[in-house]
């Protein structure tokens, strides 16, 4: 019963209420029923309805049958029932305190009586013991009476022995009662009941926490004296007690090996050890000495390892140290290691757990700081076990993240290898040849901290104060880049020297961690922006400090006063002259535009700014490369200046003319910067271009579209495609570009180059590319090779002649050396070749990989001016540039790139170009070259064979229209009636040609008529005809009579499928007046009904399919005709729809049929109604009466058994008499062959089965067969039958 049938059985209970009569009253019954249902939110709504109803009735009657109900529920087969019991048993003695509870504990015992039970219902008997005593104690009156306290521990103490069955439930609930009796009954009544247990607490686990927490909650009664009494000693923790203890926390662990949990009872010892003052003992004994020593190492580490994380908070400082210093954080590091194999249980995100929590509840920064260097400090040969991006390091203290960081940097500075607690796993200690070529542990533990650092500034969780961001910025800029000659004051970088001069790979690791760390910078919000922001619904700062300064300005005013101090600091590269006159003169550029930022194009002077700054930075990576952009990038901008303070004052320059405009070259400069692996490099050009759109002309323009010309591939392509040392520097971006790679150098191949494990997939596909291509280049160099072969074995006079078949028995020692010499050295030609081979065409992958790499870059540039100057008359000349991007992308390569750049154009051209709201309205004086292309356009859609990218010419051919067309005036339409209005503005088509437009369209929707491929489909011209009703109309006539002359049924039914959307279309109802409107519906009549009358007797699915869309395209027109009253014929059509179901059977249900018979509903012909006939009803009764169960079917009753079996021949002459009998032989033959075995015979339809099915053997063949199977028992028994 549901909840909702209790509540209203509730309400209705009082006045259906019989006295003293159970039986009768179904209410109260449910109430138990519902207590056993496994829905916990029915069961809980029962036990409050029940004790309402016990409330106002009050009947004793009730009340008995209720203890009797519920006490006998507790040990309810149903597992899900039991709670339920046990929780209403509970809140009825709580409600109900004049029942005592001794009677309802002798209940208990009596009705669920281990020694009386059935041995089946044992196990339910233990559980009713066990629920009857939690109700009990659900009572909260266990205190009241201690005689059924004790009675209740002495049930739970017989009960513990079945531990198969209850596990440890029993002590759980003596632990529960403990917590909740005051200390004097626990003395007086339970103390020497417990005393045994007590006393064997080092037995078991359950027995040692009970004891734990007797000690806990009564500390008076368990004093040193009594302990000694029970155990022997007056403490737990002693160096006696360690051996039983250890015993003790071994079987914990192994009891919770499936749970992965850390077992209460070990805690519990813990917290002990530190209320007795031994925890060191405890620590090191049972602990170290103890767990770690056993020989199963899975559970007992697991335990020590979790015991350690909940020991954070409960230890001190020295104690922290210690434990964190220790053998178990050994192991703990250990496992990490060899943890990292998928299919390894890894217990590190329960470790991080522990710390995250320690973290958040703990205000002592100086533990906080303890904790995070511990971990830290657990290095596998120098790199630390935790992740570089540890995330636990959001909860720290301003202060100790301060002191974190410090400690990272010194760490950096000075590294202090004998503080750290370094390990080598088994297999790292064998294998010494592979760890002698491993990088040494300074250089791991470097490029550690150096991803430690920069995550710390990435965590937009961490608090951190701008000073602090601003020291880790500058300490890695500085290491990348520069080194200390002495010490400076105005440099605290300085102030420390290198213990161990950074190495070439760490200054690599140094330099592409700045870069990334600047690309953080550029999104960092501010420090108290996170609240008010959000409330405010402004736009976050992002990028810039709090007075409004950005993050890379403050370090190139920082690199400016390093490199102003050659004296104390040395740079890793120095900057030559020119190279120092492009950073002054960048320095004073910048300075300009800050000057002109304060009056005002604070935007586009702030792109222009990042943009100064971050070529800045990347000259101290690369100054060759970024010397001739920054030079450019200078005079651009002043000549940008310089154009906009000429236009105001209205002076031009003629020389200026011949020159480029400033915008070309600011966008050959970003193009050129995009070559550039660097991904804030991307975000910075896309916001400067953005700037610098109003501005974009058709040069430059026409400089982005070449770039992603296929046909300029080959020219353009040196843009991108550079040396070994360019691809050097594509490998470091990847780091900032994906930063979570620092994750994946945890485990033990931490020390590979992140590079490799990004070109694993690449490689995979060269070396398959290259096996193949292998196959290929042997058969070209089989013959040269085989030329060369000869020439040496010629030269030795190796090589087999007819005349002598065997030469090298002739061939001496020193003649055979020679040989093998001149063999090697040709083998060793031709793989040198190959390799050579191999590298070129690896070398070649790689450029066409870094050419697409750039493409995609660039058709950022086409986005963000599709968006911001979709109203620019340059934006028509993109759509054919991106139509040929598109159709030369689908036949291309499918590797996973291609197909990025592929979609990413494709979502470009159609939904920000074409569907875009803002389009060109002032290209009034190019009307020709728009027409024109329409032309080119539809043209070309048609001669296409891929139909997606005909979906994309189509859809530019509608952009063309729309620009066309343009806007409707809005002041004329003012002026003028509502209706006059619409309808002028339906019909308005600005600059388009309509007859012109009409005509293009009217060829391709021929061509799609007429062709049996084309890659047009319907919806495309559904789409025509929806957006431009004046061209629906004047494609109608050109649709309407392709419903007969389409070149399939394919065809005439995609016709059909036109006219009706747009004789549906309300604009094209508008748009034709009433006699043109009559006229066309004239001219759809006769074509359906030609159409219909072509129909033969087929059944195919095309025409079927042609028919529906025929029958709809009545129906609608039919309505339309009577609806309007139009003066149109329609007998004809109807004519030709009667006798449709003569040419084509419908089903008994389908949408063919119901549309049939509504098109005649219209013409007053209803569909008749089918009567069923006799026969019908006997035929459905049949497999009725053969699917009952329970019945044997006819032939498997014995009486048929008797009957004689006919010879062949008779049952022939037997068929041929009676007719009328065939029926029931056909059913005989289905019978036998759905039947697997046929153990019976039957008259007349054995026979017949056995000449259907000769094959097939069974006991109605004839007596000839049945002698070869010698089964004369059953012959004899035959014979007699039939005599």
């Amino acid at each position: 019963m549901s909840a909702e049938m209790v509540e209203l059985s509730v309400k209705s209970a009082e006045p259906v209420r019989v006295a003293g009569i159970l039986q009768q009253n179904r209410v109260f019954l449910d109430f138990f029923w519902d207590l056993a249902k496994p829905d916990q939110e029915v069961r809980l709504k029962a036990v409050e309805n029940l004790i309402q109803y016990l409330k106002t009735n009050n009947k004793a009657d009730e009340l008995e049958y209720t203890f009797k109900r519920l006490v006998d529920g507790l040990g309810h087969t149903r597992e899900t029932a039991r709670p339920g019991f046990s929780l209403a048993l509970g809140h009825v003695l709580s409600a109900f305190e004049d029942v005592s509870l001794q009677s309802v504990l002798d209940r208990v015992k009596e009705k669920h009586n281990l020694q009386t039970v059935k041995k089946k219902l044992v196990r339910n008997a233990m559980f009713g013991n066990l629920f009857g005593v939690l109700a009990l104690h659900q009572s909260s009156r266990l205190s009241k009476e201690p005689q059924v306290v004790l009675g209740c521990v002495q049930l739970l103490q017989s009960l513990s022995q079945h531990r198969q069955h209850l596990k440890d439930l029993p002590n759980k609930t003596m632990m529960d009662i403990l917590n909740e009796i005051p200390e004097e009954v626990f003395e007086e009544v339970l103390l020497s009941t417990l005393q045994t247990d007590l006393a064997s607490a080092f037995s078991t686990p359950e027995q040692m926490q009970l004891l734990l927490v007797a000690l806990q909650r009564f500390p008076q009664t368990l004093k040193p004296k009594k302990l000694k009494k029970l155990l022997g000693s007056s403490t737990i923790i002693n160096a006696a007690n360690i051996p039983k203890l250890t015993e003790v926390l071994k079987t914990a662990a192994r009891s919770v090996k499936k749970e992965c949990i850390l077992p209460g009872v070990v805690l519990d010892l813990l917290k002990l050890s530190l209320k007795e003052d031994s925890f060191q003992l405890f620590w090191s004994k049972a602990i170290v000495e103890g767990m770690l020593k056993e020989q199963q190492q899975g559970p007992t580490h697991y335990l020590s390892f979790r015991l350690l994380g909940s020991a954070l908070p409960l230890l001190s400082m020295d104690q922290l140290k210690e434990v964190l210093s220790g053998e178990v954080m050994m192991h703990y590091g250990e496992h990490v290691v060899s943890a990292q194999k998928p299919d390894r249980f890894k217990l590190a995100p329960e470790m991080d757990a522990y710390v995250s929590d320690f973290l958040q509840g703990c205000q002592d920064s100086d533990k906080q700081l303890v904790v995070m260097v511990a971990f830290s400090s657990l290095t596998n040969q120098g790199y630390p076990v935790v992740p570089s991006v540890w995330k636990v390091v959001q909860h720290l203290q301003p202060a100790a993240l301060q002191s974190y960081v410090d400690w990272l940097k010194n760490m950096f500075i000075q590294p202090q290898l004998d503080k750290l607690l370094d390990f080598s796993t088994r297999k790292q200690k064998d294998n010494k040849e592979a760890r002698e070529q491993k990088e040494e542990p300074i250089v791991r533990l470097r490029k550690w901290i150096v991803s430690r650092l920069t995550s710390i500034i990435d965590n937009h969780h961490v608090k951190k104060q701008e000073d602090l961001i601003m020291d880790v910025a500058r300490f890695v800029f500085f290491h990348a880049f520069f080194s200390t000659k002495k010490a400076t004051a105005d440099v605290a970088e300085t102030k420390m020297k290198l213990s161990v001069p950074v190495d070439d790979k760490t200054r690599a690791v140094l330099v592409s961690s700045f870069f990334g760390l600047l690309l953080s910078m550029h999104h960092l919000p501010l420090a108290d922006d996170s609240a008010e922001g959000a409330a405010v619904n402004q736009k976050r700062a992002l990028g810039v400090t709090a007075d409004g300064t950005m993050w890379i300005y403050h370090l190139v005013q920082y690199a400016q006063v390093l490199l102003s101090l050659p004296k104390s600091i040395q740079s890793s590269k120095p900057f030559s002259p020119e190279q120092r006159q492009a950073w002054d003169s960048m320095l004073e550029s910048v300075a300009t535009l800050k000057k002109k930022a304060k009056k005002g194009q604070s935007t586009e002077s702030r792109a222009f700014q990042q943009l100064f700054l971050l070529v800045g930075m990347h000259l101290f990576k690369a100054p060759e490369e970024l010397l001739d952009i920054m030079k450019d990038l200078q005079s651009c901008v002043d000549k940008a200046q310089e154009k906009k303070s000429k236009k105001k004052k209205k002076k031009q320059a003629t020389e200026e003319e011949q020159e480029p405009e400033w915008v070309e070259v600011m966008v050959d400069i970003l193009l050129s910067l995009l070559s550039q692996p660097s991904r804030h490099i991307r975000q910075v050009c896309k916001t400067v271009f953005t700037s610098i759109c109003p501005h974009v002309n058709a040069a430059a323009l026409t400089a982005i579209l070449d770039v992603l010309d296929p046909e300029k591939e080959e020219e353009d392509g040196a843009v991108v495609v550079t040396d070994d040392n360019t691809k050097t520097q594509k490998k470091k971006p990847d780091e900032e570009d994906e930063e979570e790679e620092e994750e994946e150098m945890e485990d033990e191949s931490s020390e590979e180059d992140d590079d490799e494990s990004d070109k694993d997939d690449e490689a995979m596909e060269e070396e398959e590319e290259e096996e193949e291509e292998e196959e290929e280049m042997e058969a070209e160099v089989d013959q040269n090779f085989r030329l060369e072969l000869m020439k040496v074995l010629q030269q030795q006079n190796a090589l087999a002649t007819e005349e002598d078949a065997s030469s090298d028995e002739d061939l001496d020692d020193d003649a055979m050396m020679k040989l093998d010499k001149g063999l090697a050295a040709l083998f060793s030609e031709q793989k040198k070749k190959a390799q050579a081979k191999k590298d070129e065409k690896t070398k070649l992958h790689k450029e066409k990989m870094l050419v697409r790499d750039f493409k995609i870059k660039v058709l950022d540039l086409i986005e963000v001016f599709v968006a911001r100057q979709a109203g620019s008359p340059l934006v028509l000349g993109l759509v054919e540039p991106l139509l040929t991007l598109i159709d030369r992308g689908m036949s291309s390569d499918s590797n996973q790139q291609e197909q990025d750049f592929l979609r990413r154009a494709a979502d470009i051209f159609r939904n920000q170009l074409c569907r875009s709201k803002v389009y060109c309205r002032t290209a009034t004086d190019r009307q020709g070259e728009l027409h024109d292309l329409l032309d080119k356009l539809m043209t070309k859609s048609q001669k296409l064979s891929d139909s997606s990218v005909c979906l994309y010419y189509f859809s530019a051919s509608l952009y063309v229209v729309k620009v066309l067309r343009g806007a409707p005036p809005t002041a004329e339409t003012e002026q003028q009636t509502d209706e006059k209005s619409a309808e002028s503005e339906l019909r308005f088509m600005g600059n388009l040609d309509v007859d012109r437009v009409s005509t293009v369209f009217r060829e391709a929707l021929t061509s799609f008529m007429g062709r049996r491929k084309s890659p047009l489909t319907a919806q495309m011209f559904t789409d025509l005809f929806n957006r431009f009703p004046v061209l629906c109309v004047n494609l109608l006539d050109t649709a309407v009579q392709h419903i007969t002359s389409g070149v399939r049924q394919h065809q005439q039914g995609q016709a059909c499928v036109l006219v009706l959307r747009a004789l549906q279309s309300r604009e094209v109802q508008k748009l034709l007046s009433g006699a043109s409107r009559t006229e066309l519906c004239v001219k759809i009549t006769g074509q359906l009904a030609a159409s219909l009358q072509q129909l033969g007797q087929t059944e195919s699915k095309v025409v079927r399919e042609k028919v529906l869309k025929t029958l709809e395209l009545c129906q609608f027109l039919v309505k339309n005709v009577h609806q309007q009253k139009l003066s149109v014929d329609l007998e004809p059509l109807q004519t030709v729809l009667q006798g449709l179901t003569s040419a084509i059977t419908f089903n008994k249900t389908g949408k063919m049929e119901d549309t049939y018979w509504a098109v005649m509903k219209h013409f007053g012909v209803m569909k008749p109604k089918v009567e069923k006939t006799k026969p019908d009803k006997e035929a459905d009764q049949q497999p009725l009466s053969k699917k009952k169960k329970g019945f044997l079917p006819e032939s498997k009753k014995r009486k048929k058994r008797t009957v004689p079996v006919l010879e062949p021949a008779a049952a022939a002459a037997a068929d041929q008499s009676t007719p009328a009998d065939k029926p029931g032989a056909n059913k005989g033959q289905a019978k036998k062959k759905r039947a697997k075995k046929t153990k019976q015979k039957r008259p007349a339809e054995g026979a017949a089965a056995s000449e259907s099915n000769p094959a097939k053997k069974s006991k109605t063949q004839s007596e000839n067969k049945m002698a070869k199977k010698k089964k004369k028992p059953k012959q004899k028994k035959g014979g007699g039958g039939q005599q």
